[in-house]
């Protein structure tokens, strides 16, 4: 996925592969600007100029056994896949609900326009029970947005990515400026629903240890490209690239002896002029020569995780203990 500007082209993701299975919690962490929301926006086709994917597939397969390729999917089609199929919770809900329509009519929106074949008691009906599913009282469904705390905000852009009983729904950092009495709500409210209707999650948030109190597996991105992925608990237990070590690093645990928090040096490339080699060898306190002549390849290290770093590839030599310990863990 590119973004064209004057200057030339911005690679904003390049070369990411992920599968995402029924039922799971998908996390996807990084800084601002490694291109999480890009390739979220791609996969639900929501990219606008100047962004442009130039290559690659999305991939869906149905509980059928038949697949599509959402990139290759006409307007129409699209239209009927959105929310039956896949749906989007964006990062602030103060800006995707429509502030002069009621949260209630605003589930309708999405019921009327995608199965005519429920009545407009149905439909009430099914708006008022979803805002409950999700914590929001009945008579709540007449307010507007801005007579909503933020938290009850978000909870009814959940309700309304429900509404049509998605296969998939996308979640772009739901939980920001909330306080963190309030995200742990919505996170226990996420994962009670996921199990209760079986839908994936790709949860995506540069909180790193937020994913691993939920997500069954984590993805890490690093300027546009896949740095490591794996099991939630193998990630946190034994991070396999040195970026996923820095992130875990930069928050306090709220358990176990004191650990000094270190954090990640320096600034996140720029995308239109990133180093040779591995990007992220800049920043990275393990890297030697090779790092700045070569570009690792993700690599399987161990089984069901994979690290882009040459620490776990013959030109690096011998793998920091730190490191390959997973830090203090």
């Amino acid at each position: 996925m590119d973004y064209l500007t004057g200057s030339g082209a911005v690679h904003a993701v390049d070369g990411v592969s992920l599968t995402l299975r029924r039922g799971e919690i998908l996390g996807l962490a990084g800084e601002s600007g490694s291109g999480k929301s890009t390739l979220a926006n791609a996969v639900a086709r929501l990219l606008r100029p100047p962004a442009v994917v130039t290559a690659g597939s999305v991939t869906y397969h149905r509980a059928d056994g038949s697949a599509t390729d959402l990139l290759r999917m006409g307007k129409q089609e699209l239209r009927r896949f959105r929310w039956k199929e896949l749906a989007v919770v964006f990062q602030s809900a103060m800006n995707s609900l429509n502030p002069v329509t009621t949260v209630g009519s605003q589930v309708d929106d999405v019921l009327r326009a995608h199965d005519r074949s429920m009545s407009t008691v149905e439909r009430r009906d099914r708006a008022v029970e979803l805002l409950r599913r999700v914590g929001i009282s009945a008579d709540r469904a007449k307010s507007y947005p801005h007579e909503l705390s933020g938290g009850m905000r978000q909870r009814a852009a959940i309700a309304i990515a429900l509404a049509l009983n998605p296969e998939i729904i996308i979640m772009d950092e739901p939980t920001t400026a909330l306080d963190v009495v309030v995200q742990r709500d919505i996170l226990r409210e996420i994962k009670a629903l996921r199990e209760e209707y079986g839908f994936a999650v790709v949860f995506i948030t540069h909180d790193l240890s937020l994913l691993l109190s939920m997500a069954d597996r984590i993805a890490v991105m690093y300027a546009g490209q896949l740095v490591e992925h794996g099991a939630a608990r193998d990630v946190h237990d034994h991070p396999r690239h040195p970026y996923t070590l820095g992130l875990l690093r930069s928050f306090p645990k709220l358990r176990g002896p004191r650990e000094e928090l270190l954090g990640i040096p320096g600034t996140p490339p720029d995308l239109r002029d990133l180093p040779p080699g591995c990007p992220f060898h800049p920043r990275c306190r393990f890297a030697v020569d090779a790092c700045s002549a070569e570009q690792p390849e993700l690599t399987e290290v161990h089984s069901g995780q994979w690290a882009a770093c040459l620490a776990h590839g013959p030109s690096y030599g011998p793998v920091p203990v730190e490191l390959s310990a997973g830090g203090s863990r």
